[in-house]
């Protein structure tokens, strides 16, 4: 009858649909999803090259797909999941079911991607949690009381720790939680759009947590999780690689995970574990920035390598540039020179049928322009050149444990003049 008490408000009060963001005990929570916002708006902020681009998403698909299914036994490698993404991947058949896992999980997350490209209001839906359930489970071995994509018939012990709800309550609060997301709760006042990306990090965060409490399938709910937060990050327009990190911190943190699991349903109290995935978040983010970071760095110094010297006019001056760029990808280690000419096929090709005066006369000149220094050991790129365009300032409360050891390095070295472009002599 309408109205009677279901099973699980007895025996899973911590299920509320309920959510408190205030007091004294959610600061801590909201610094972490400002910093965190900040972070996500770095990434997608940053201009990468093309090459550059690609390379972060296989990497971060790689990790996400990996993470998410190695929390549940998946034992590859990430050189061997990312064979799999990449689908160039040749693992035995004894291993083939764990290349369908990961295979999964990308195809779930593609397909996901690309429907929210063509309507990004795609709302949370029972109907598509059970899509995603099904798209997890395909093509893999699963106990007989499993249909992929279907509420539960039985009852649910997760790790022998958590009694799941009842398997009649399942349907009822699957539809309560899409309709709790697509709710007022997650939406940010009209006069503070500023909150907008802190409570969609919220939404994710708070979806995951709830349908492992649900747990209305019978296998593949943790991965149903990550792929419903998946989507809340990517449908309020958060940047592709940053969707992957959650799954990444929970991985990497499985202690800790599972604790704070049991903590929130033990207690009904969410925040401590909003506040365990946001410190993870940001410290994910910062590892992401600092990859990234690099690799700006380095782009921005092969572009200052190209100014520095002009029209390539001549061969010794191409030669030169070769040289430079080799040392480059060196640093910081340095080269001895008897290995110089040879750093490079094309290096090897170039002073094949050069003397050693020819050598000497390319580094003194390449020295000259304030491109390379000797060293111990040899001589390797003045990269740290490209410091000199941050602003100046000292070591200060901007230092931080996850700051980039780019970042670090800036502040912490003397800003080196630079040298002005010129041909090669």
């Amino acid at each position: 009858m309408a109205g009677e008490p279901r099973a699980y408000e007895g025996t899973h009060p911590h299920i509320t649909f309920r959510l408190n963001l205030s007091g004294a005990t959610t600061v801590p929570l909201w610094i972490l999803l400002g910093e965190s916002k900040s972070k996500c708006q770095h990434v997608a902020g940053t201009l990468l090259a093309p090459q550059r681009s690609h390379e972060l998403m296989v990497v971060y698909l790689t990790k996400g797909a990996l993470a998410t299914t190695a929390i549940e036994g998946n034992t590859l490698s990430e050189d061997e999941a990312r064979k799999v993404v990449e689908d160039v991947s040749t693992l035995p058949p004894s291993k083939q079911y764990l290349a369908q896992e990961i295979r999964n999980i990308v195809e779930a997350y593609n397909e996901i991607k690309n429907e929210l490209m063509q309507d990004p209001s795609i709302e949370v839906s029972p109907e598509r949690l059970d899509h995603y359930n099904a798209q997890i489970l395909q093509g893999l071995d699963v106990e007989d009381y499993v249909v992929p994509g279907e509420i539960r018939h039985d009852p649910v012990v997760v790790g022998n720790v958590y009694k799941a709800p009842d398997a009649d309550d399942c349907e009822y609060l699957l539809g309560r939680l899409c309709d709790w997301l697509g709710g007022a709760d997650f939406e940010a006042p009209e006069d503070h759009p500023e909150y907008r990306a802190p409570l969609a990090i919220v939404k994710a965060m708070v979806a995951h947590l709830y349908l492992a409490w649900i747990h209305p399938y019978g296998d593949g709910n943790g991965r149903t999780a990550r792929l419903l937060e998946l989507q809340i990050l990517l449908s309020a327009g958060f940047p592709s690689p940053v969707t992957q990190l959650l799954s990444n911190h929970y991985n990497a943190t499985r202690t800790e995970y599972y604790r704070q699991l049991k903590r929130a349903s033990d207690t009904g109290d969410v925040i401590p574990f909003l506040t365990y995935a946001a410190r993870g978040f940001v410290d994910e983010l910062a590892e992401q920035l600092d990859i990234v970071w690099r690799w700006q760095f380095d782009d921005r110094w092969e572009q200052y390598v190209y100014q520095t010297f002009g029209e390539l006019r001549t061969e010794t001056s191409r030669r030169r540039l070769k040289l430079t760029l080799a040392l480059s990808a060196l640093h910081p280690e340095p080269a001895a020179r008897p290995e110089m000419s040879m750093l490079t096929l094309q290096l090897a090709r170039a002073y094949a049928q050069k003397t050693p005066k020819t050598l000497t006369r390319d580094i003194n000149a390449i020295r000259k322009l304030g491109l390379i220094e000797r060293v111990v050991g040899g001589y390797r790129a003045r990269k740290d050149i490209i410091r000199g365009f941050q602003p100046e300032r000292l070591d200060g409360v901007l230092e931080t444990e996850s700051m980039s050891l780019v970042q670090r390095d800036a502040a912490s070295t003397s800003i080196a003049p630079l040298v002005p472009g010129g041909d090669d002599g």
